[in-house]
């Protein structure tokens, strides 16, 4: 019988774990940890008597307090977390090199969103009408924050 006890708390302690490392946020491997892990300490009282409920249910809520205390320490999270920087940024238009009627080509599609070359500089850019194949020439329409509109130019 300690056997079936020990892998309901061990597969409860499992699922807790999963909890809070791989699935979080739903609760329900959470719910089914403590479950399991109740369930084998009542099978220790029920079948192996109280004195052995008793240091079943302590050893259960040591192991699950300590870790709680490995995983609440900094040093664990700084292992775990990811260190990687964002570098995307959104356009950064600077209105002195960039005006309303200036000439580009498209690099991308624009359907209606897509990038387009500007003085030897990329931008995201929006047409307000109709799609624009690769490598069509442009013009700069509006420039609205940090949004520039851009219409095909007819040869």
């Amino acid at each position: 019988m300690w056997t079936v006890i020990s892998v309901l708390i061990l597969i409860g302690l499992l699922m807790m774990i999963m909890e809070v490392l791989v699935i979080p946020g739903s609760g329900f491997a959470g719910l089914i940890g403590i479950v399991l892990m109740a369930a084998g300490v009542w099978l220790a009282y029920s079948k192996e008597g109280i004195m052995a409920g008793h240091i079943t249910l302590a050893s259960t809520l040591a192991i699950n307090l300590l870790g709680l205390i490995i995983i609440l320490r900094s040093k664990t999270w700084k292992k775990a977390s990811l260190k990687a920087v964002n570098t995307g940024r959104v356009n950064q238009i600077d209105k002195k090199n960039l005006k309303i009627g200036e000439k580009g080509v498209t690099i991308s599609r624009c359907a209606p969103m897509g990038k387009a070359k500007f003085k030897n500089s990329y931008y995201e850019v929006s047409t307000l009408s109709d799609f624009i194949d690769q490598e069509e020439n442009v013009e700069i329409i509006r420039i609205s924050g940090n949004k520039i509109f851009i219409k095909k130019i007819e040869n």
